[in-house]
Parts: C-alpha cells; structure tokens; sequence
C-alpha cells in the first residue's frame, strides 16, 4: 500500500468530508478474511478510546448491499473509517504481513518527525514572517518615498520608537544582541507578527489619508505603532520589547533544510521497500500465469507468451534493483533463458 493507493481507495461525504471503507481497507492490507480483520478494527476502537478519543468520530457502522452472483445481493455489515481509525487500524494490524510491518514503520518515522514538529512549525513561521516583514518594509519605504519622506534613517528607526518606546540601541541592549545583528532576525513569530502588523498599515495608512512631508509620515508611523502596542497591552499579550530574543533565523532555515532531507531519504526508503514488496508479488502472480504456456521439458516460453515476458520486463524495469538480473535468477528461480529474453525486451 502507498500513499497513492491509500489516496484512491479515500472517499468524500457531501460534506466534503473523507473517510475509509474498511473492507477496501482490509483487502490493501492484504486481509482476505474480513473477520480477521475485524477484530484488528476492534482492537483500533480500544486504542481510540484509550487516547479519549470518541469513536463515533472516527468509527462508523453502516450496512450496504454486495453483489453475490449475476442478480442476487447480500446485505453485508461496513465502517466508514477516519484518517486517525485508518492509523489506528495499521498499528494494530498483523505485523508479519510485510505490507502492514511497512506502513507501522514509516508512522513511526512520521511520529518522530511530529515531535519535532513543534520547532518546525515555530521555524516556518517565523522565515514567512520574516521574509513578509521584508517585502512589506520595501512597500513602505517606497510609499514615504512617494510622500517626500527624505530622511530615511530616521523614518525608519522612528518604528521602534513607537512600537517599542525605546529607541535602536536600547532594544538591542534589552535583548543582549550585538550591535551588528539584524533585530528581525532574532525576533520570534509572535514579534515578527507585530512588526508585519505595524509595516503593512502605516503603509496603508499613508496611502490612505495622501500623507506627505516627514513629520506627518512619521506622526502616521506614530499612530500605528502606538494603536499596536494598545492592542497588545489590552489583549494581556507580551509586550514587543520583553519577548526575549531568539537564535539568527538562519538556524531555523537550516533545521527546516534538514528536516526537508530526512523526509525526502524517509519517503524514499520506504517507497523503495514497497516498490520491492509490489514487483514481488507481481512477478510472482505472473510467473505462475507462464507456467500454462510454457514447454515444461524445455523450460522455454512459446511464441504466445510474448506479452508474460513484456509485462515481465515492465516490473523488471520500476523495480528498485532493475539492473540484477541475476537477483530474479536466484530469487525467484527464473532460468536464464527468461532472463535473457526479457533483458532483450528491456532494452528496446
């Protein structure tokens, strides 16, 4: 099972609303008897429950017709299962089957990747933010440029007066940063947040009113900053000069860069594993099919058996290890005239 077949077997209530069919679910699981797997589902149930969870939520008991002969049908029992059920349901299903030991184990990278997603997610926000701080300060140094704002240093240090009640140095004094340090890039989420805030609408509130002149646009710059910090101090929320200042955000891109990686090598192993499992089963069901068209005596497929062999050489071809032939040989006990045929095919 990949995430592709996972993804196509999903259904879509009229609420936009996805759920699982739990016999579909037992057949990519690769249970052929469904009351095996019930009792996998039961045992999902029990865990839902234990993490207080409702299973109303993510369990859902209906019944639906099968079809049993050319008219006949047969009323049958279903779940309509969640995402979390559908991962449930993998953690405790039958381990020895190679496609559920597969899937428990690549949930259990994606659990440890969760835990870490706490700094992730703390990480991408403030690298958005930060790069938005960025683009909307530009915006607002090109709009006092269009109002005669002249001096520029003092328009732009003028934003930590307000928003701050300090001025530069003292900020980074407060924060124990060194002088040469860029303040937004020690800022985290939250500050930067404020900052965006303060950016976007003292440029808005310069185009707005058709502000000009220095003083005016500083006094607008004023306003905003001052209606923030009000804000702030209403909502019982840290003021900007005592949020404590955070590691260079090149950290936070470099974790994310790496993160970024781990899950790339993740997917790819685990979607080499089940590329492995998939051509397994594969060539196997097709080798089984050859053995009706093939001269038991000479070991030697017939002309009819052309398409076994092209289909044979496809598997051959989006198989992890395509190039050891000699890997089939041994593995599955194809003589080495197959291979040889099917090598032939494979290079056309």
């Amino acid at each position: 099972m990949d995430e592709q077949v996972f993804e196509k077997i999903k259904r879509v209530n009229e609420y936009w609303k996805e759920y699982w069919h739990a016999r579909e679910l037992a057949k990519v699981l690769e249970y052929s008897d469904f009351t095996n797997f019930l009792r996998v589902v039961k045992k999902a149930e029990t865990a839902c429950i234990k993490s207080w969870q409702s299973t109303k939520n993510h369990f859902s008991e209906f019944t639906e017709d099968v079809k049993i002969g050319s008219w006949a049908k047969r009323a049958v029992k279903n779940w309509k299962l969640s995402r979390y059920a559908c991962y449930l349901i993998i953690q405790n299903a039958d381990p020895n089957k190679v496609i559920v030991a597969l899937w428990q184990s690549y949930f259990a990278l994606q659990t440890r990747q969760q835990e870490l997603s706490a700094q992730a997610l703390e990480d991408q926000k403030r690298l958005e933010l930060r790069d938005e701080v960025t683009k909307h300060n530009k915006k607002l140094f090109k709009t006092a440029r269009g109002a005669w704002v002249s001096d520029y240093a003092t328009f732009y240090d003028s934003w930590y007066q307000w928003l701050y009640w300090l001025k530069k140095k003292d900020i980074i004094e407060k924060k124990h940063l060194d002088p040469e340090d860029n303040i937004l890039d020690h800022m985290n989420s939250e500050e930067l947040a404020a900052n965006l805030f303060r950016a976007t609408q003292a440029e808005a509130k310069i185009k707005r009113e058709a502000i000009k002149w220095q003083d005016k646009a500083s006094q607008a710059h004023f306003e905003v900053g001052q209606k923030i910090r009000q804000t702030i101090q209403e909502l019982w929320w840290t003021m900007p000069e005592d949020i404590p200042a955070v590691e260079d955000i090149k950290f936070a891109r470099k974790r994310l860069e790496e993160l970024e990686y781990k899950e790339w090598i993740n997917r790819r192993w685990f979607e080499e594993k089940l590329a492995e499992k998939l051509a397994e089963k594969e060539f196997k069901q097709v080798m089984e099919t050859s053995e009706n068209v093939e001269k038991r005596e000479h070991n030697f497929p017939l002309p009819d058996s052309v398409s076994l062999l092209t289909r044979l050489a496809e598997i051959i071809k989006g198989y992890p290890w395509n190039e050891d032939l000699f890997l089939w040989e041994k593995k599955f006990k194809v003589s080495s005239e197959w291979l040889r045929l099917v090598n032939e095919l494979m290079k056309k």
